[in-house]
């Protein structure tokens, strides 16, 4: 079960757009992330390597405050609101929940859910 202050670091992290150190330093070895129904992603290196290359293809990404999160035990869930700038100039929001399950001080397992449709999509300014 993770400690309170753990998740409070690691949304830090993320808040502040460290994504993959944060998998790097949160995730166990054999971690896995899934989104909605596709299949999960399984091992900290392959997650690490799969959010490089996210990154890659975006200009840049705003991470919102986190303002709901909640801890029971080893299950932490929380919501995020991330903004992906392309190299475009358009953007496009991720409003999501993530659901994750903990051993000790690191995430074993989790899981993305979000609309699809609700992945909204705003043209470069000008």
């Amino acid at each position: 079960m993770p400690r309170r202050e753990t998740v409070e670091c690691f949304i830090a992290m993320v808040s502040s757009n460290d994504h993959v150190r944060a998998i790097e330093e949160f995730y166990a070895e054999d971690a896995s992330m899934q989104e909605n129904l596709a299949p999960p992603r399984v091992g900290r290196a392959v997650l690490v390597a799969h959010e490089k290359a996210a990154l890659g293809r975006v200009a840049s990404v705003h991470t919102h405050a986190v303002t709901t999160f909640l801890v029971d035990g080893d299950h932490v869930a929380i919501h995020w609101i991330f903004d992906f700038t392309l190299p475009d100039g358009s953007t496009r929001r991720f409003d999501e929940m993530a659901l994750q399950t903990w051993e000790g001080e690191k995430i074993v397992r989790e899981r993305f859910f979000y609309d699809p449709a609700t992945v909204t999509a705003k043209p470069p300014a000008g």
